[in-house]
């Protein structure tokens, strides 16, 4: 019962978002900042708060606004230097602003990510970062009820939960097998470690690739759910080669199984590039320098944590980003390990080895 002793029960926002069918975010969206929220969804929202007399509780809303000056950010790994260098775009941004970030660590696990994003959420935070598009049905749901701008980062996908900051994983991997076909190579593996969604996507670009060229070989594919690292890089091409000795390349998922692929080669006299090729992906700090010099895909990580910081503190002054969802892409860098025209590296460890 009511005050006045009627049975009026006050229409709540997550059921006009019911009602609309679209998240407690969206709906609350497109009443607070209507120009960002597509015209689909507006009018379906517009159309619940009509049909169930909806009023926003302005008490209500004062109180959700008084939000702490957290931008959380969960990531799967704080010793993986491609998250290292989000970082550091995230922490560069924040100075000079009224924020702070506050880091969380999954551990590629969806447990530990929903428990952080519960205990971020009882914070208020002013917006919350997440990598990758693939959250489980639990935290999706917590990120679409947190009322705060969210930005998921380092990939993208068809149904953003808020804003999005990435690239595609799967282009990225076509990329890459493209460019060792146009280099000549023919049998081309794949090695990858962990294997994410975001590596998953990867593999499958290649996979098409292949495919379309006539060339595929699921012989040549070795996954492994181990951590990547660069001795792991190289006990996989050791079995990779057992396995299939007659291949004459290989992308690997990230830049440190390709340099251990290539210490590999240098330690079985096997000669790279004309032997054999190697490509890595996300052209860390070192791929320029080693010898040969690693051809990988450079990916944008430090500017993506910069823009994700950007644009939550832009939502929280009342601005609206020019898109929601920002496509960073990628570079093919192609340098010496796979410069099959080249011949040897002329550097000293290669002139021993293939001189």
């Amino acid at each position: 019962m009511g005050r006045n002793g009627s049975d009026y029960k006050a229409v709540t926002l997550k059921e006009v978002a019911a009602s609309a069918g679209v998240s407690l975010i969206t709906a609350s969206r497109a009443l607070r900042t209507p120009q960002i929220v597509s015209e689909q969804m507006r009018g379906r929202v517009f159309a619940a708060v009509d049909a169930l007399g909806y009023t926003p509780n302005l008490a209500a809303r004062a109180l959700a606004l008084a939000r702490s000056s957290i931008i959380g950010i969960i990531v799967p790994s704080v010793t993986n230097l491609v998250f290292t260098d989000v970082m550091r775009g995230l922490y560069d941004a924040i100075e000079g602003t009224d924020f702070q970030v506050q880091l969380g660590n999954s551990l590629y696990t969806t447990q530990k990510e929903e428990r952080l994003l519960r205990v971020f959420a009882a914070q208020r935070p002013a917006g919350l970062i997440v990598a990758g598009t693939d959250q489980s049905p639990t935290a999706r749901s917590i990120l679409e009820q947190l009322g705060c701008p969210v930005v998921q980062i380092m990939d993208l996908g068809a149904n953003p939960i808020d804003m999005m900051i990435g690239f595609d994983h799967i282009d990225g991997g076509r990329t890459a097998t493209r460019h060792l076909l146009e280099m000549g190579y023919r049998k081309i593996g794949f090695m990858g470690a962990r294997m994410d969604p975001r590596a998953q996507r990867r593999l499958q670009g290649y996979r098409e690739t292949l495919q379309q060229a006539g060339l595929s070989d699921e012989r040549l594919v070795m996954t492994t759910p181990q951590p990547s690292s660069v001795s792991l890089g190289g006990k996989m091409l050791a079995d990779f080669l057992i396995t299939a000795p007659d291949a004459d390349a290989v992308f690997c998922n990230n830049d440190d199984i390709a340099m251990g692929a290539l210490f590999e080669c240098q330690r079985r006299g096997i000669c790279v590039p004309t032997q054999f090729g190697i490509m890595g992906f996300n052209d860390l700090e070192y791929a320029g320098s080693i010898a040969p010099s690693l051809s990988t895909i450079r990916t944008h990580r430090y500017e993506t944590g910069y823009k994700a910081v950007e644009m939550i503190v832009a939502v929280n002054a009342g601005e609206v980003p020019q898109s929601g969802i920002v496509n960073m892409g990628f570079e093919l860098k192609a340098r010496q390990s796979t410069d099959r025209k080249a011949g040897c590296s002329q550097s000293a460890p290669m002139a021993q080895i293939c001189g």
